[in-house]
């Protein structure tokens, strides 16, 4: 199995398939590398080298209580990409693994990073404050904590079925595979460290993070997504980002990269090779 061991102990499960340009792949909560899978397959069938990891307490990575922050998640893919020694590298970051992406080639990723991609992603900030008006109140965040502390089972099934794939949606068939898939990946994970990472993707501000970035980033963002909601993420993301291109998927949910494979990897493709 690949894997480092942090410097506080922590053991970082990761993938390294094929050879060309790296594409390093930050995944959502609560999931791993595997949700991936459609898009690591399709570029590494386009001559890509592409590097997956799963996050500190999620998938086949250590389940420690403590780090579960934005500064260790962007450390831990720090300490991936530095043991890989990887340049020119183009990350893409869904979700949380957004924030993850952002926060470390913010602050990590001087001379190694080529390009940026943020899919439906929790920058700048998800919290309502008096700064952010349109962020969501820390009510919705309480309730996703209580109810992953009351039956964290029920609750992945009942997010993957429901709002993250807009499978509620009146006409949306639901997809099972997608639905077992996403359980099963959540399933893997701790129970802790998913319920720190609520904290984690919902209260870090990266305003700051997305000032700093001078490389070529690619905003994409579902206008139905109900996990987080376009207004307040990847338009004012694309504002703070000095060399930001958006684009907004009509009707896409929160997942669109799983459900709208085609369309998301031709679009990533183009701005890959652009």
């Amino acid at each position: 199995m690949n894997s480092i061991t942090t410097k506080d102990g922590t053991e970082i499960f990761f993938k390294d398939w094929g050879s060309g340009q790296p594409i390093v792949f930050h995944h959502g909560w609560p999931l791993s590398s595997d949700d991936w899978d459609t898009q690591i397959l399709f570029f590494l069938d386009h001559g890509y080298r592409v590097i997956a990891h799963d996050r500190r307490g999620h998938g086949r990575s250590s389940q420690g209580i403590t780090g579960h922050d934005m500064d260790h998640y962007a450390a831990d893919a720090a300490a991936v990409v530095e043991h890989l020694d990887l340049r020119d590298a183009i990350h893409v970051g869904h979700s949380t693994g957004g924030g993850e992406a952002t926060r470390y080639v913010a602050r990590h990723g001087a001379g190694r990073v080529a390009k940026l991609v943020l899919m439906n992603a929790v920058p700048p900030l998800m919290l309502k404050t008096a700064a952010n008006p349109g962020g969501l109140p820390r009510e919705v965040f309480d309730g996703l904590r209580d109810a992953l502390a009351r039956n964290r089972s029920q609750f992945y099934r009942d997010l993957a079925s429901g709002p993250f794939y807009g499978f509620n949606r009146p006409g949306v068939k639901t997809i099972q595979g997608c639905v077992d898939n996403w359980w099963r990946q959540g399933m893997m994970g701790g129970a802790k460290a998913h319920y720190d990472g609520i904290k984690a993707f919902s209260e870090t501000d990266f305003t700051e993070d997305l000032k700093a970035i001078d490389v070529p980033t690619l905003v994409m963002h579902g206008d139905d997504d109900q996990i987080v909601p376009v207004a307040d993420s990847a338009p004012l993301s694309a504002k703070l980002l000095k060399h930001a291109t958006l684009k907004i998927y009509p009707g896409y949910p929160h997942g669109m990269f799983a459900v709208h494979p085609d369309v998301i990897n031709r679009d990533l493709l183009a701005f890959f090779r652009s």
